[in-house]
């Protein structure tokens, strides 16, 4: 009989990138919990009203997008 190396753990298996980006997305649902007042934002020359929490979301999304997109052209 041959005895088979134990499988690794979940937890030895989530990179060290994987686990700073799961801090990030941590500390930035926070930040967006914490900032729920209705504020203006004012981009050239429109101003909308509009909770905190969905204009930092958006921008979160938005970097994420980025970085994202950053990345697939650096692999290339």
């Amino acid at each position: 009989m041959t005895e088979r190396a134990p499988k690794p753990s979940l937890l030895s298996r989530v990179s060290l990138n994987q686990w700073l980006a799961l801090a990030l997305t941590i500390v930035a649902v926070v930040f967006i919990i914490q900032n729920r007042d209705r504020v203006n934002i004012h981009f050239l020359l429109i101003t909308v009203g509009s909770p905190m929490w969905l204009i930092l979301l958006i921008m979160f999304v938005a970097g994420l997008l980025a970085g994202w997109l950053t990345g697939r052209r650096a692999r290339r």
